[in-house]
């Protein structure tokens, strides 16, 4: 869907974020063809800080390589001011349902040291979202991540997968599903969106005002949830 695309872009660019997080499936099968299309687009995206982690669909027929070759590491840290961003890679090559692992627990653990605004970044599910019928669609060890994240005092989650937007609010984190981009394959009256996600901490007593919006192809935002944590 070339024109929403198009639309889609531009609003994000004349909202001139200070991060982009990309939650997976760039491309149906995986394949170079795709993966150049999907770089040459994410490359119009004007913002030099950008986290990508792949979905089940860009690790088909081996595709994961062409994702190391053209956006780095399936797995990153980084920090960016006062925010943590860990990304990593849920999927596994050829199946739909997504693992972590526990040889990941020790070194997300110490990415998430600090006292940052603190994000993590994947595109299965950690928690069962609305609409998704009977789809396994969370993650095989989603309840040991759930306590890792909950223990590093993580304050956004971020999913992708079933392209399906929604919110949960777990203890004092976030977790934030992505709805689809650009793709056709929307569900029920479900339409493609983007999460604009806004956090400062301007106040006397420390914490963080977060507020999450959709914006939809034409441009508007709808507030979706505001919280304080």
């Amino acid at each position: 869907m070339p024109e929403i695309a198009e639309s889609m872009l531009r609003s994000i660019n004349q909202l001139d974020p200070d991060i982009v997080v990309i939650t997976g499936d760039l491309t149906e099968n995986g394949f170079l063809a795709e993966y150049d299309g999907v770089k040459k687009f994410v490359d119009r995206i004007e913002c030099k800080d950008k986290v990508l982690v792949p979905g089940n669909h860009d690790s088909k027929n081996a595709g994961y390589l062409h994702f190391e070759d053209l956006f780095e590491n399936r797995f990153s840290n980084k920090n960016f001011g006062g925010v943590t961003v860990v990304g990593v890679d849920s999927s596994q090559p050829d199946i739909n349902e997504g693992h972590l692992g526990r040889e990941n627990y020790g070194w997300i653990k110490e990415a998430f040291t600090g006292e940052n605004f603190k994000v993590f970044a994947l595109h299965h599910h950690l928690v069962p979202i609305p609409l998704s019928g009977r789809e396994n669609t969370v993650l095989v060890d989603a309840g040991d991540v759930l306590d890792l994240l909950n223990r590093c005092k993580v304050n956004l989650v971020l999913c992708g997968h079933c392209h399906i937007p929604y919110v949960w609010k777990l203890n004092n984190m976030l977790v934030v599903n992505a709805g689809t981009f650009c793709s056709s394959k929307t569900r029920g009256k479900i339409t493609q969106c983007f999460n604009l996600i806004q956090a400062d901490n301007e106040n006397s007593y420390g914490n963080w005002n977060v507020r999450v919006s959709r914006v939809f192809p034409q441009g508007n935002l709808e507030l979706v949830t505001e919280t304080v944590m």
